[in-house]
């Protein structure tokens, strides 16, 4: 069941999670859990990758007809996903509690099927966006998402974000072939050398010149007085 289904016993508001993906930077996504029932719910989230992301609160109890918020945040990462495609996933159990549970109190089988309980699931897709996507609908991406496929909204922002970290990337090759092109230039270019050779050259020979002019002035001189 994903989280847009019907007759759940909570709902999740937006129906999936968007992070900001920037490398050496966490990032975060607030999730509304509402209770939809006049019990006591209880709920539990989990996602196929624990080490990746920090969930407060992972466990609570909602009251009937209240919501609860929950705050999901993407540690800090070192280097892009493959194409800025996340294959994470996240799955909020739900099940019915007496009332007045406190969340302390949950018993340790509390989600488990095997229990006899009616445990209901609600599946969470993840979307990275770059940061010169945000400035799009926060629910873009996550209008919807069927059981089997993906609908054209999701497949055009997967494009789009791919485009984006290709232009990165070029960019990025463009300045580092530019650095190293100048670099080599620095290193191997006879040009100071050669023209600093030129000028000394110049220079003496027009020294060589005013001289040959001055000694020929004073010896015509030296003639004439004798």
């Amino acid at each position: 069941m994903t989280a847009d289904g019907n007759n759940q016993l909570i709902s999740v508001q937006p129906n999936g999670l968007k992070f900001v993906f920037e490398l050496e930077k966490p990032s975060f996504c607030d999730l509304k859990v509402v209770n939809n029932t006049q019990h006591h719910v209880a709920f539990k989230v989990k996602t196929t990758s624990p080490k990746k992301y920090f969930v407060r609160p992972n466990t609570g109890v909602v009251q009937p007809w209240d919501s609860s918020a929950i705050r999901v945040t993407l540690q800090a990462q070192r280097e892009y996903p493959l194409d800025m495609q996340c294959k994470d996933k996240f799955l909020l159990q739900s099940t019915v509690v007496p009332a007045n549970t406190d969340v302390d109190d949950l018993p340790a089988d509390t989600f488990n099927k095997e229990s006899g309980r009616e445990i209901q699931e609600c599946k969470l897709k993840v979307l990275y966006v770059t940061p010169s996507s945000r400035g799009n609908s926060e629910d873009e991406g996550f209008k919807s998402y069927p059981e089997h496929g993906t609908d054209s909204n999701s497949t055009v922002q997967q494009l789009k974000e791919e485009r984006d970290a290709a232009v990165r990337q070029t960019l990025q090759l463009q300045q580092e072939l530019d650095f190293l092109k100048r670099r080599r230039q620095r290193r191997n270019e006879p040009g100071f050398s050669l023209m600093f050779a030129f000028a000394v050259g110049v220079i003496g020979i027009l020294v060589g010149l005013l001289l040959n002019v001055s000694f020929s002035s004073s010896s015509s001189a030296f003639v004439q007085e004798i």
